[in-house]
């Protein structure tokens, strides 16, 4: 026989994921705005409207807080990824569909510009995500690469690992430049584009 959780209790499961994903949320626009080391637990909980104590039972330490919304992000992104890759979209298209995406998410990107950048500190929370992170982007990109390089698809005289690295490379400095540009006049940095202009000249004619 199973048990069948009580009313009461499920509703208040329910309103502490809520919380949670409020707390999440509001984290990751605050570590975007002002970084890790800027940011504290008690600006979180006042965006929140819960107290300090209350936040610490979700999250004990803003490191913990911090790895919730690097996974939450990776969670994300990487499901849309999946799903693109799955229905048969090229590895690069699918990249640049995950750079669209962040394109309607300033704030993503903010988040991602700034803490990138900090966690070069090795004594950084974060050092060790991003340097995983940008090793299996990486590897994923020098793989398919290897495998336009095996079809006759990739530029003469490059090689995989050189055009993963430049791809890398490009898609952190758009971030930057996207930016920059947000609220400056005329039109706005099409990361995207210029993404997709990258992979296309390493494309053999």
């Amino acid at each position: 026989m199973t048990a069948t959780a009580h009313p009461a209790a499920r509703g208040g499961y329910a309103k502490g994921r809520a919380t949670r994903e409020e707390i999440l949320d509001s984290a990751m626009r605050l570590f975007g705005e002002v970084g890790y080391h800027t940011a504290s637990l008690r600006e979180v909980s006042a965006r929140v409207g819960i107290s300090h104590p209350g936040l610490l039972h979700h999250f004990a330490s803003k490191a913990a807080l911090l790895e919730a919304v690097l996974v939450r992000r990776d969670e994300i992104d990487q499901a849309a990824f999946d799903a693109d890759v799955a229905a048969g979209t090229d590895f690069f298209d699918a990249l640049v569909r995950v750079v669209e995406r962040n394109a309607e998410r300033p704030g993503i990107v903010e988040l991602f510009a700034t803490l990138s950048a900090e966690a070069t500190s090795p004594e950084h929370p974060a050092h060790r995500y991003f340097e995983a992170r940008y090793r299996t982007v990486i590897d994923q990109s020098v793989s398919a690469f290897t495998r336009w390089q095996s079809a006759g698809r990739l530029r003469a005289g490059i090689e995989p690992l050189v055009a993963a690295r430049l791809i890398v490379a490009v898609m952190d400095g758009l971030q930057v430049q996207f930016l920059m540009e947000r609220d400056g006049p005329g039109a706005q940095l099409d990361m995207a584009a210029a993404l997709r202009a990258q992979i296309d000249a390493l494309r053999a004619p």
